[in-house]
Formats: C-alpha cells, sequence, structure tokens
C-alpha cells in the first residue's frame, strides 16, 4: 500500500514513554508464562523498573511549551508530564502494597502487574488525548483492565458480581459519553480539542446550540460514571466492597487523576465558552456528592465501603475547583486530585497491612485497639484520617482549603459554606476510626504480618502527608506551573 503524497511520518518522541511502557509490558507478559509461583517475583520486579524507567524518560523529554504529535491527537504538556509522574509513582506504591496480600491468598499473578501496567498505559494515553477518539481509547483501555483485575479472584461470588456490574455500568457511561462525542462532532465538524473549543466559540445557529448542550449532558454523564459523581455513583461502593483490596486500592487511587486529566481536556479545554452551562451542572454535582457521601459513609460498618462513600465526597470536592472556572480553581481541583489518590493510597495500605491469609480487615471494628497492636501504625492511620477529614496541618487540610478559596475567589461563597458543613458531617466517621484505635479494646491480638518493604512505604506514606501538610507550597506551585 502506497501512502499518500500529503501524509508525514509523525514525531514519535513525545510518546517515548508510552511506548517504551507498551513494549516493557508486553515483555513482562511474555517472560511471565515462563516462570513459576516461586520465581513470580521477577515479575513485580520488572514491574516496578518499568515503572521506574518510564517516570525517567517522562521527565527527561518534558518540555516548557506544548508538544503536539499524532496530528495534532497527542499533546505533552507540563500538566500531563506531572499528573503522569504522580500515576507511575502510586502505581508503584500500589505493587509493593498489594504484594503481600496477593501472595497469602494465591492472587500473586502476572496478571494483576500486567494488567495494572496497560491500565497505566490508558492513563497515561487519556492524559495526553488531544482528541476526542484519543480521549475514549485510553478511557476504554484503562477502563477494560478494571474490569477485569476486579474479577481476579475467580473463586470468589463478590468480585465477580462486582466485576460484572462496574462493566455493564461502565459500558454503558462509555456509550452516553461515545455519543456525546458524536454529536459534538456533528455540530463542529472535528474531533480535535483545539478546533473544538474554536468552533463552539462561532456557534451563532440556534438548532446547532440545542445539540451542542445535549452533546455537552451526554458527555458530562459519561465523565461523571468514571469519577464516580453523583448520582452516577452506584458502582462505587460495590466495586469497592466486591473487589480483592489490593485491587480496590489500584482503582481507588491512581485512574482519578486520569479522571481529572480527561475533566480539564473536555471540558476546559475544549467546552470552556460553554462554561455557564456546565458550571450549573457541576454545582449540582457536587453538591450531591458531598451530601451522599459524607452522610452515607456515617451508616457504614465494613471501611471498604466507607470509604467509597469517602471517596464519592471528595469528588465533590473536586469538582468544586473544576467549576470555578478560573486558572487558580484548575490548579486548585488538580492540586485536590493528586492528594486525594494519595491519601486513599495510604487508607487501604493500612487495611491490607491488618489482613492476612483467611481474614480481611475491612471492617471497622478490625481497627479495634491498633494503638495497643502497634502504636506506630495507629498513629499512620491517625496521619490520614485527619488528612481525609480536612484537619490541619495535614495535606488535606490545604487541598479543600485551595479549593474552597477558589469557590470564594468565583462568587460562590453559599457553596463554599455549604462545602464546609458537609465536610464537617464528614469528619464523624474518620474520628470513629481513630476511637476505635485508641479507645476500644482489640479484638485481635494477633502481631501484623506484613513485609519490611510495605511497613517502610507505608509509613513514608502517612509522613509524606503530614510533612506535605506542614510545607504545602511546593506541590501548590507545581500544580499552578503546570496549569500556567
Amino acid at each position: 500500500m502506497i501512502a499518500p503524497a500529503n501524509f508525514q511520518i509523525p514525531d514519535f518522541m513525545p510518546a517515548l514513554p508510552e511506548i517504551f511502557l507498551l513494549s516493557a509490558t508486553c515483555f513482562i507478559l511474555i517472560v511471565d508464562l515462563y516462570l513459576t509461583d516461586k520465581t513470580r517475583v521477577f515479575t513485580y520486579l520488572l514491574s516496578l523498573a518499568t515503572l521506574a524507567i518510564t517516570a525517567a524518560l517522562t521527565v527527561t523529554m518534558h518540555t516548557a511549551e506544548p508538544v503536539y504529535t499524532f496530528s495534532g491527537s497527542f499533546v505533552s504538556d507540563s500538566m500531563g508530564d506531572v499528573l503522569k509522574v504522580f500515576v507511575y509513582l502510586i502505581t508503584a506504591v500500589v505493587f509493593v502494597y498489594s504484594r503481600s496480600y496477593l501472595e497469602a491468598r494465591n492472587l500473586f499473578k502476572g496478571e494483576f502487574f500486567t494488567l495494572g501496567l496497560f491500565g497505566v498505559l490508558g492513563m497515561m494515553v487519556l492524559i495526553s488525548a488531544h482528541n476526542m477518539l484519543t480521549i475514549y481509547l485510553g478511557l476504554e483501555l484503562l477502563s477494560l483492565c478494571m474490569y477485569a483485575m476486579v474479577a481476579l479472584h475467580r473463586d470468589s461470588v463478590s468480585a465477580s458480581e462486582a466485576a460484572m456490574k462496574y462493566f455493564v455500568l461502565g459500558a454503558l457511561a462509555s456509550g452516553m459519553l461515545l455519543y456525546g462525542m458524536s454529536l459534538l462532532y456533528g455540530v463542529t465538524g472535528t474531533l480535535d480539542i483545539t478546533t473544538v473549543h474554536q468552533q463552539v466559540a462561532g456557534l451563532s445557529d440556534s438548532s446547532e446550540k440545542i445539540v451542542l448542550g445535549l452533546g455537552l449532558v451526554l458527555v458530562i454523564v459519561g465523565m461523571a460514571f468514571k469519577l464516580g459523581a453523583v448520582p452516577f455513583h452506584m458502582w462505587v461502593p460495590d466495586v469497592y466492597h466486591g473487589a480483592p483490596t489490593a485491587v480496590t486500592l489500584y482503582i481507588g487511587a491512581a485512574p482519578k487523576i486520569a479522571a481529572f486529566a480527561m475533566v480539564m481536556r473536555l471540558l476546559v479545554e475544549g467546552l470552556g465558552d460553554l462554561h455557564a452551562q456546565w458550571q450549573d451542572i457541576l454545582i449540582i454535582m457536587a453538591i450531591l456528592s458531598m451530601a451522599v457521601g459524607n452522610i452515607i459513609a456515617i451508616a457504614q460498618t465494613n471501611i471498604k465501603r466507607m470509604l467509597a462513600y469517602s471517596t464519592i465526597s471528595h469528588v465533590g470536592f473536586l469538582l468544586l475547583g473544576v467549576l470555578s472556572g478560573t486558572q487558580a480553581g484548575y490548579s486548585a481541583a488538580m492540586f485536590y486530585a493528586i492528594v486525594y489518590a494519595l491519601m486513599s493510597m495510604g487508607g487501604f495500605g493500612m487495611i491490607l497491612l491488618l489482613s492476612r491469609a483467611g481474614f480481611e480487615a475491612d471492617n471497622l471494628d478490625d481497627f479495634k485497639g491498633l494503638s495497643t497492636r502497634s502504636p506506630w501504625f495507629a498513629l499512620m492511620m491517625l496521619i490520614l484520617m485527619f488528612s481525609m477529614a480536612g484537619v490541619p496541618p495535614t495535606l488535606g487540610f490545604y487541598a479543600k482549603l485551595s479549593v474552597l478559596q477558589a469557590v470564594v475567589g468565583a462568587d460562590l461563597t453559599w457553596l463554599a459554606v455549604t462545602a464546609v458543613v458537609f465536610s464537617i458531617i464528614g469528619a464523624f466517621y474518620y474520628l470513629r476510626i481513630i476511637k476505635l484505635m485508641y479507645f476500644d479494646k482489640a479484638e485481635d491480638n494477633s502481631p501484623l504480618e506484613s513485609s519490611t518493604d510495605m511497613k517502610v512505604v507505608l509509613s513514608a506514606n502517612a509522613l509524606a502527608i503530614l510533612a506535605l501538610g506542614l510545607f504545602p507550597s511546593g506541590l501548590l506551585a507545581l500544580c499552578a506551573a503546570a496549569l500556567g
């Protein structure tokens, strides 16, 4: 086949991290076929090495100005590079946390790591997408990996049920997103994000604006499902509860960063001129997410379900930054997405730490008396819960403060007050865990069975949240510069 005369070979260098990750993951997939249960640790080590090298390539390839390639459908810019580096870091820590848990349940298989790496590739494509088709491809690659990971424990009925529910609802949301994109394409005649922005700005026909509005609503519905925002949150508690905790840890951390990037690419960069329309929709979703998440979490006795509803409430806070429509709001939302991923990673890491063979530490009562069993890790959990509740001087406090400042700056003071009220309500279920750890008698006095590397990394995770809370300016400045 002869290439068209006007065809130009694209510059592959901006996508070098993605190309390397894809190649390395395929290599790991083949190597894993020849490994036994005793030597499967090589898959784990190769996965960590792959993430480290990919991170080094991303940092090395970074440029101050955005670089476009593949006919403008892929962009390498500061926001993308910062988000990608945090995705690598979080995924590597997830692998470290999960190792002991998976070994104790005979789930320490290559599938977990290769699916996790392919999921990272999907997140990278989603973060760097500059075309609606590329956004959809990245999103589907990530989603398909997560569907399979949820069903990783084949003998578990709850895991299979959760995977089926996640798959069906995810397919429905993907269909809505794709239909919304097709309507936007019908009105603007393009899939390129920048060109969509230019075409939307020049629209004057009222009938076209009606179709554009319908497309906008469907796109928001698809994105809200992926974020887990109310009223498209129904999958979150069931999937978090039914999936193996190691998989819940993966789903609950890094993909939220990729979902934030998708919101920025589609709503802010592509449909920024429709801010007045999508702001009202996001206000409703943010209030409902904070209300439903914080109120229903109080009634939960299972900590995985509690953290699932906590996720929904945090998504409400993240949306506050986006709906403000200001540069400060966008950087605050980016800061919040990164901080939430770090906190969520630590929270689910503590559940993995307390779990052992034949025992899932997923009930609140399993944390009773942790201060007598392990004073150090009770302190780490206290820092994590304080941060999620937004108690100073933890990092979570500054995340909420920066978002609230952006909302007040957009003359939506009433919305900031509403968010503070729901945040106070939400503090109850975080403080309840601290009460169980320090004031209740332990029902289980067995020692914590976990690898040394997990204990070290989990301690570093919690202490980093405290340290960054004491000195938050560096991370805040990084997010502001990335979106500058």
